[in-house]
This record gives C-alpha cells, sequence and structure tokens, in this order.
C-alpha cells in the first residue's frame, strides 16, 4: 500500500525529527497523504476515525513546532491519536490497530518514548500535563509541556479542576483546545487569525508586559489598559473570558485545518511562557465527505471499504444485550412516567437512541460527566422519580464515591445498567470492564445482577426496576447466546439462583455471560450447573445446599478474581463452616490487552477449552467423559 510513490512525503518520515526537515511549504502535501493513509488504514483495520481525520494538520503542526518527544505532548482519550502513532514510527505497523499483539487504538507509555501519558479516559490531559510542567520546573528543565484536549473531554469536572489549579501557578503550559463539534465559525476568519497572530507574538508580549510594570504605578490606567485587552479579545473569541479568569492567556480561535497559521501560531506561542490557551477548530471526518456528514455514525468503525462507506447494519439475528436494554428501557417508560434515562455521553453506545426520540422531556446526556451523572440521580430519586443511569463498566469506576455516598448510603432507588461488564475485545484494558463484581459487591444497600442470556437481561432490569433500593444489571457487549425475549416482564426473586443441569461430583457455579460456557463444559463432564444470577445478595442456602451434594466446586466470572463473586461463594462458605474443595476461575490477575474477544477469553482461559484444560489439572476432577462425534 505505500510502496512506490503513492506516499513519497509520508515514506521520508520516520519520526518526527525527519518531519521538522521539510519544508514549511511542502506540510499541506504531506496532510492530504497522511489522510489518505489514514483511510486506507482504517478502511482496514476499524477504530476512531473521525475525529482523528480531523486532527491531521494539527498533529503535524505540533510535531513540526515542538521538539517532541523532549517538549511533552499529551493526548486526551486517544480518540484524535491515529496521526501521531504514523509520524511517530508506527506507520508501518498501523496494520495491527487494535489487533492482538499490535498496536493499541489508544496512546501507551510503553509502546512509544512519543507517548507520553497513557489514555483511555476522556479528561485526563491536563492533570497530566500540569504534573509534567510542574516537575519539569522543579527540575530546572526549560522542555515545553501541551495538553490537546477535545471540546467533548472539557465537559467533565475534572479539566477543570486541572485548569483552575494551572492557572493558580503560573506553570509553564499550553492547553490546545481542540474544537471539533461546530463548522468553522464566522469569528475564524482572516481578521481573527491576524490579530491572534499579534497577540501570541513576543512583540506584543513584551511590549504588553512592559507596559503592565509601567503602568503598575499608576493603578487606574492599568485597570483602563487591562479592560481594554478583555475588549479586544471578548470580540475575537466571546468564549475566551471563562479561560481568562482562570488564569489563562486566551488566544484565538484558528482554523486547524490551516497550518500555516498553525504552525506561525504554535511558534509564537512556544516562545512564551505561563499558562495559555490556544483555540483551535476542527472539523471531524475532514477530507472523507461521508465522516464529515455523519461523524457519530464514523466515531469509531469497524473494516469498510474507503469508496462506499459504511454499510447499513444487517437485520436478523438476536439483539445484542445493549439493543435489549434499549428496548426495555422505552417500554418501561411507557409503563412508569417516572422514569428518566440518564447517560454520561454516551447516547448511542448505550443504546438510547430511541429513547431520546421517543421521550426527550425525560431524557439527560450529561456530557462526560460521570461523577454529575449518578449525584443526578440520586437528586431526582429523592423526589419520586426513578432513574435509570445507563454507563459502562469501566466509566462507572470514575463515579464510585457518588455511587456508595449519594446513592447507597442514602439507600435510594436508581437502577445502574451497566454494558461493555467484562473483556470488551479491540478497545483493550482502559475500556475492559474487569473490575465492577468487585467494586460492586462491598457496597451495602446494592443488589448486583449479572444475567445468562438476553431475555434474563430484561427480566433483570425490569426487576431491579421495582425495588426501592439501589440496583445493578451488568451486561456484556455484543450478544448473548441467543435466547428469545419474551416481551412480558416479570420480577426475579431476588438473591434466588437456579440450577441449569443436574450432574454429579462437580458442580459449576456461573455468573452472567460465563453460564453458556458453564454448560457446555458440564456436557463434557456431567456436571451441575447453577445460574447463580444474583452476585448480592447471593443465594448461599442454594450454594450450601450444591455443596452438600459434590465433591468440589468452580465459580465462573468475567471479572478480576481477587474480592469478585467467586470470593462471594468462598466467603459464604467460609462463613458456614463448610470445607469443600473449590476452583475460582475468572480474569487473571493483570491488564489483558486487545483482541478478538473470543481471542482473550482464550487466553484467559475462559472459553470452553481452556475451562475444560484448567481443570483437568485439578485432581478434584473426574477424566471427562468422551465428546459426542
Amino acid at each position: 500500500m505505500t510502496t512506490g510513490s503513492v506516499f513519497p512525503l509520508l515514506e521520508l518520515i520516520d519520526h518526527p525529527p525527519d518531519l521538522r526537515k521539510l519544508p514549511e511549504a511542502r506540510l499541506p502535501a504531506l496532510a492530504q497523504e497522511l489522510r489518505e493513509f489514514l483511510i486506507q488504514t482504517v478502511a482496514r483495520t476499524g477504530g476512531h476515525f473521525a475525529a482523528n481525520l480531523g486532527a491531521v494538520e494539527l498533529t503535524i503542526a505540533l510535531h513540526y513546532v515542538f521538539d517532541t518527544p523532549e517538549d511533552r505532548l499529551i493526548w486526551d482519550v486517544g480518540h484524535q491519536t491515529y496521526p501521531h502513532k504514523i509520524l511517530t514510527g508506527r506507520r508501518a505497523r498501523m496494520g495491527t490497530l487494535r489487533r492482538r499483539d499490535g498496536l493499541t487504538g489508544f496512546p501507551k507509555r510503553a509502546e512509544s518514548p512519543y507517548d507520553t501519558f497513557g489514555v483511555g479516559h476522556s479528561s485526563t490531559s491536563l492533570s497530566a500535563a500540569l504534573g509534567m510542567a510542574i516537575a519539569a520546573e522543579r527540575a530546572g528543565s526549560v522542555r515545553k509541556t501541551v495538553a490537546v484536549i477535545g471540546d467533548g473531554a472539557l465537559t467533565a469536572g475534572m479539566a477543570f479542576e486541572a485548569l483552575n489549579h494551572a492557572g493558580s501557578l503560573h506553570s509553564d503550559l499550553l492547553v490546545v483546545l481542540n474544537d471539533n463539534e461546530m463548522s468553522i465559525s464566522p469569528n475564524v476568519g482572516a481578521l481573527s487569525t491576524y490579530l491572534t497572530r499579534l497577540l501570541s507574538s513576543h512583540f506584543f508580549s513584551s511590549v504588553r508586559e512592559g507596559g503592565k510594570k509601567v503602568l503598575s504605578h499608576v493603578p487606574p490606567m492599568l485597570e483602563v489598559v487591562r479592560r481594554a485587552e478583555e475588549h479586544v479579545k471578548g470580540l475575537i473569541a466571546p468564549g475566551g473570558t471563562l479561560f481568562e479568569e482562570l488564569g489563562f492567556n486566551y488566544f484565538g480561535p484558528v482554523d486547524g485545518h490551516d497550518l500555516p497559521t498553525l504552525v506561525q501560531t504554535l511558534r509564537n506561542l512556544r516562545a512564551l511562557d505561563g499558562p495559555r490557551l490556544l483555540h483551535v477548530v476542527t472539523r471531524k471526518g475532514k477530507g472523507y465527505p461521508l465522516a464529515e456528514n455523519e461523524p457519530v455514525g464514523y466515531h469509531g468503525v469497524g473494516s469498510f471499504d474507503p469508496t462506499h462507506g459504511l454499510k447499513p447494519t444487517a437485520a436478523g439475528g438476536g439483539p445484542t444485550y445493549t439493543q435489549v436494554f434499549g428496548e426495555w428501557l422505552c417500554d418501561m417508560a411507557e409503563c412508569d412516567e417516572r422514569l428518566v434515562g440518564i447517560t454520561p455521553a454516551m447516547r448511542e453506545g448505550s443504546g438510547l437512541v430511541a429513547f431520546s426520540e421517543r421521550f426527550p422531556d425525560r431524557y439527560f446526556d450529561v456530557a462526560i460527566a460521570e461523577q454529575h451523572a449518578v449525584t443526578l440521580a440520586a437528586g431526582m430519586a429523592c423526589e419520586g422519580l426513578k432513574p435509570v443511569v445507563a454507563i459502562y463498566s469501566t466509566f462507572l469506576q470514575r463515579a464510585y464515591d457518588q455511587l456508595i455516598h449519594d446513592v447507597a448510603l442514602q439507600n435510594l432507588p436508581v437502577l445502574f445498567a451497566i454494558d461493555r461488564a467484562g473483556l470488551v475485545g479491540p478497545d483493550g484494558p482502559t475500556h475492559a470492564g474487569s473490575f465492577d463484581l468487585s467494586y460492586l459487591r462491598c457496597i451495602p444497600n446494592l443488589v448486583v445482577m449479572a444475567p445468562a442470556d438476553e431475555n434474563e437481561c430484561r427480566q433483570m432490569l425490569y426487576t431491579g426496576f421495582q425495588l426501592d433500593r439501589p440496583a445493578a444489571v451488568r451486561y456484556p457487549r455484543g450478544k448473548g447466546p441467543g435466547a428469545p425475549v419474551a416481551r412480558e416482564m416479570r420480577p426475579l426473586p431476588v438473591g434466588k439462583a437456579e440450577i441449569r443441569r443436574h450432574g454429579r461430583g462437580l458442580a459449576l457455579l456461573a455468573f452472567g455471560g460465563m453460564v453458556a460456557v458453564a454448560e457446555a463444559v458440564a456436557e463434557r463432564l456431567d456436571a451441575t450447573v447453577v445460574n447463580m444470577r444474583f452476585v448480592k445478595p447471593l443465594d448461599e442456602a442454594l450454594v450450601a445446599r450444591v455443596a452438600a451434594g459434590h465433591h468440589g466446586l468452580v465459580t465462573l466470572e468475567e471479572n478480576a478474581i481477587a474480592g469478585g463473586a467467586g470470593s462471594a461463594v468462598n466467603e459464604c462458605l467460609a462463613a458456614r463452616g463448610i470445607q469443600i474443595p473449590i476452583r475460582n476461575l475468572g480474569l487473571p490477575d493483570y491488564f489483558v490487552e486487545q483482541g478478538e474477544r473470543g481471542e482473550l477469553l482464550a487466553e484467559c482461559g475462559l472459553d470452553v477449552e481452556g475451562v475444560c484444560r484448567q481443570l483437568a489439572e485439578w485432581s478434584v476432577v473426574p477424566a471427562p467423559a468422551p465428546v459426542n462425534a
């Protein structure tokens, strides 16, 4: 794909020092090649697409002006870092993106010295960059620190905490706000570009600071000058006043696809010190019309034909767990007007599109603010509403204090629909829901459920919604075993498991998605299978009864073994003084990297063959029965 003269400029660049050898006049042609290379690569591998296309010129300009990696460049989230990877020695490996043993989809310190901070969750760049800037100052280093944050990530409270702190320290920190939610506004034009260049220039900075020193002896005149400066900046970008009040020197907005302006402005800002913010406006999907017109649909993509774009999702087959949740939410909203749905900026991913369209006045997207989402739900519950918080397992980690303090401690009826539980495949460890059973089951008042199939997911959501206490239903990404989903909703008896198969010798106590694996293993070993259903409250009576009738127990869960559902079974047996050989199977005590979900389950020994292999090494287990042809 990259042989011959298809990408003549791009092939000259293995690392940013090569980029900095290019004449500035050739940078726009490089941007065109980089964008085409990106389109062809992501079309084969899948991944984040629209935001990366929009960040091409900005990435080139940053590496062209700054002495990376000596100058620290910190990206937020990582949805826009593929051009960065391509320019920093990883172009030849882009075909392995998000695949097992390949490049990760996000910056990762172990992958490259140019990845100065590992990311995956939103809104961390400013705090990390400020920490690096402080460290550089303490070491007496003159290196620069640059954080790139999107306008979406700036909605999180953590970002404003960092801005507030940075503005009070006068640290040498440049924040680049990549604003890609709006089109190029009228302010991003010739006058704005000229004024931004002027305001960021060394001459203007010197005159301004010198003038302030002189006028400091005449306070009324100093105040007049200060107000005049704010007025000029307010004419360019009224929103910049907020950052000025936080202690930042604001510049922009500038067109993020105008390379000459970007390069000159960044050169000016590199020569300055103190906290400063450059507002850059880019367009998601830039250079690929289909993505420009549908940036949400092209945010994260699978492989596709770049000539024709994404194919419509084929109908047929069973629903995913996310779709089961979305349908249940609409059905439940029809039945109970107290229901409100809350999401922290994950409408599409969490299955809330139909709900948002049918019940717009009961739909609340709080942006990337998981802590606020949970406490908002608590406040609603105090006043008689029935909130449903749709959230990924990995993102609920960010609101753990609110879950405990604001919901559980007050025993409020908030239902958490926890998507992406367990391994998530190509998105890797930053997005895997590996720990929710461990961090949920220790919280008082909280009911924790894990469905074995699609229909049970619907019934558990209904069960949790009916409770007058906090409840959580955690379910994996993608489809389940294909169980028919009943329209009728019936509550399950809280804390009651069910025996799916009667066997002898060994009993497999399975939680959630591991039930189907346990059933397949049980056919080989003639074992008993228990669908545990509830992690909390645990069906202790059934656990004790099963233990009395078998010579060994095995727990299976797609969660960290430490503190997980298997640990709950262990604690139950110990409390009752029951001594029986028990084996806990779950996710290993390391961060599982990206790959296809089936590959990762096999790596963790949680597919059928892996479970059988682990049990064969356990002396308690009898020899497996012959497998029918």
